[in-house]
This record gives C-alpha cells, structure tokens and sequence, in this order.
C-alpha cells in the first residue's frame, strides 16, 4: 500500500457529493486568488517612504501590512461558509464591491487611521477570491486533482506577488503611494466585470447553515477533526514563516543596507520565482509521488531556510543576496507545502470546502498577522530580529506536521 495515501483522509468523502459539469476558467481563479496577495504586497516597499510621507513612525506604516492580514483573516472566516449556504459567485461578487470601495477611500486618504481602515476594508473584500477560489477548486476538481490545480494557480498566481513589489516601488517613486492603491482600482474593477460575465457557479448542493448557530457549528465540526487541525496548523505556520520575512525585509534592504525600494523589489522577485518553483513542483507530481511526500519535502526546505536565515546573519557580512538567499529556500518549499496542506484539508470535510478553505485562510493570515507585529516591531535593521522570527514558526512546522502524521495514521 502506498504510505503517502495513508495521510489524506476520508478517501470516500469525494464520492458522496455532485461535482458540477462547468468548471471554471483557470484564468478567472488565478486573478481571484492573486488580487489579496497583490494588494498586500504591492505597498511593502513603499513603507519607510509612506511612514514619511504621512509623518509616523516605521511601526505605524507597518500596520498597514498587519491590518490587511487581520482583515483577511476576519473576512475568510465569513466568506467559507456563507458561500457554503449562499453561493460562491454572489459572495465574491459583494467582496470585490467592498474591495473597490476600500481602494477608493485608500487613494483619498490624508491620514494614517484612515489608510489603515482603508486597507481593512480592501483586505474583507480582497480575500473573498482567496478562499473562493480554494472552495472552487474543490467543488469542480477531485481531491487528488485538486493538490495538483491548485499548484498549477499557484504558479500562475506567483506573477502578482512577483511583479507587485516592483510595480509598487516604480509607482511610489514616479507619483507617490498613492498610486499603488490607484492600481489596485485599475485591476479591481475588470476582474468584477469579468466575474459577473464569465464565472459559473460550482457549488453543487448548498448547506443550510441558519444563523450565527449554524455558522459556529460548520467550524466546531472542523476544529473537531484531529487532521484538519494537523493540516491547518502545517499552512499557519509555515505562512508565519514568510510574513515574518515580509515584515523585517524592508527595513533591513532599505535603511539598514542603503538600498532602494526598486533594488529590494527586484530581489523580492527571487522569492515569488521560488514559491512558482515550488508551486509547479506540486502541480506536476502530485499525482505521481503522492501529496505527503511533497508536503513532508516542502516542510523540510521551509524549515531549513529559516535556520539559514540565522546562520547567515550571524556568520557572514550584510548582503543583499546573502539575506535573500535563505527566503528563496523557503519559498520553495512553502510553494510545495500550501497547495497540498490545503488540498488535504478542505478534503477532510468535502461538503463544508468553503468553510474549511475560509478557516484554513484565518489561520494562515492571522498568524501571519502577529509575526508581522512581532518582526516590524523588534527588527533594527541588522536582520537578526526578521531571522529569528523566521525560524520560531518553522521549528512549529515541524510539530504541526508530526502531529498530522500521528491524526492521519501515517
């Protein structure tokens, strides 16, 4: 018996629901999915800049990035099961109304609270595609089909957080922050479009879920279920692991080092390239090797670029790609680790996809929420802190993963 199939549960569960004939567009889930991503990103390196544009601190323009990660976190855990009861075309549809609106206010706004609410308001909108997008995958794709599609968007996803940061600096340095939340109403408002026009719906059989009751019960049944907890806290941790970097890098790259936020936003392309690496990996042999050997394979790669990353700050001199070089392994193996962690987990319970998909997204923004606090808060510019706090959640990667094994039986 092949000992990877023995880690994803609930071999039968794929069976016992209708999987609609319509699938949709592969290009309308990679824009989904990468909007959140985009969004998020493409302010990083505009913070040492936007924190003197407004006049606070570097820890106050950090929330800008640790707000936008609460509010994913809070919206996934709406958007899953609502659109388990409602639907997953009427909810996204709402959430890039609230995207765009969120966009508008972020453009106009004179004051760091009201960029911070701003950025709430895009995040609940913006994370609607993330966890609709996991929801439809599953909803149209078997459970081994769907580890492999979701590496396959993923890769293809890869592209807005690569060009974002770039594409966020060279807007920051031609015009102003400002632009950047200007594209983001640029992309916002065709991907709404093409949504209403081009989208089917691919819940099959819709889950009564009345009222706040019903809403507690569908993520009760989840957290119940050891292997879901195992496969949820393996995506949290290692999404920890790369907020962390996020939160500390450009401080680091562009006070502590003297470079530009071009310059880092160029080498924060290496780290998307990785993550594509990873993503694609998965996309191509998960069939042929089997979901938990890649997982166990991208949890070892991410675990041992943090410890890297430490390594290297201590040991050697400041250096741009020397700093770099440590993420890039773990991109890579968070891109083999996200697509089949999530995969096996929102097949735990195949009927409530969208729930499990919002609370797997909660978990993985909200721990990404508190490291971001956490490293923008202790890091002086040497590095140290961003390492270090790279490296608690990947030894927790390694506990959540062999927790999972012990749930599934492997």
């Amino acid at each position: 018996m092949n000992m990877s199939a023995r880690w994803l549960p609930c071999a039968g569960c794929a069976g016992s629901r209708r999987v609609p004939a319509v699938k949709p567009p592969l290009s309308l889930l990679v824009a989904m999915t990468g909007l959140g991503p985009f969004t998020m990103q493409i302010l990083m390196p505009c913070l040492p800049a936007l924190a003197t544009a407004l006049a606070v601190s570097y820890a106050t323009a950090q929330l800008t990035i640790s707000v936008y990660l609460v509010g994913v976190a809070c919206g996934q855990l709406a958007y899953g099961p609502l659109s388990d009861r409602f639907g997953r075309k009427p909810l996204l549809t709402i959430g890039l109304v609230l995207y765009l609106a969120g966009s508008l206010l972020a453009v106009a706004s004179p004051w760091a609270w009201m960029l911070v609410v701003a950025r709430v308001l895009q995040a609940l909108g913006g994370c609607a595609g993330l966890v609709l997008g996991r929801a439809m995958i599953r909803d149209a794709w078997s459970r081994e089909q769907s580890a492999s599609v979701m590496g396959l968007v993923s890769t293809a996803m890869s592209v807005a957080p690569m060009i974002a940061p770039l594409l966020g600096s060279l807007l920051a340095e031609w015009f102003g922050w400002r632009a950047t939340m200007a594209a983001c109403l640029c992309f916002g408002l065709p991907l709404l479009l093409a949504v209403r026009w081009r989208l089917p719906e691919t819940l099959a059989q819709r889950v009564d879920m009345p009222g706040l009751e019903g809403f507690l019960r569908a993520h009760l049944a989840l957290l119940r279920l050891p292997a879901f907890r195992g496969y949820c806290a393996v995506t949290s941790t290692t999404a920890a692991i790369f907020f962390s970097f996020a939160a500390g890098a450009p401080l680091v790259v562009v006070q502590g080092m003297g470079h530009s936020p071009t310059r880092f936003a160029l080498a924060f392309m290496a780290v998307s390239i990785a993550w594509s690496g990873g993503t694609f990996t998965t996309a191509r042999l998960a069939g042929r090797y089997g979901s938990a050997r890649l997982l166990r394979i991208g949890v070892g790669l991410s675990t041992a670029g943090a410890a890297l990353a430490v390594l290297t700050v201590l040991a050697l001199p400041a250096h741009i790609a020397l700093f770099f070089l440590p993420m890039v392994v773990v991109a890579w193996g968070n891109g083999m680790t996200q697509p089949n962690a999530i995969a096996a987990a929102i097949s735990v319970r195949p009927t409530l996809a969208g729930t499990a998909s919002g609370l797997i997204g909660a978990a993985q923004m909200g721990a990404g929420g508190i490291m971001t606090v956490i490293a923008g808060s202790l890091e002086s510019g040497s590095g140290l802190a961003t390492a270090c706090c790279m490296l608690a959640p990947a030894l927790g990667t390694q506990v959540a993963l062999a927790y999972t094994r012990r749930a599934v039986g492997s």
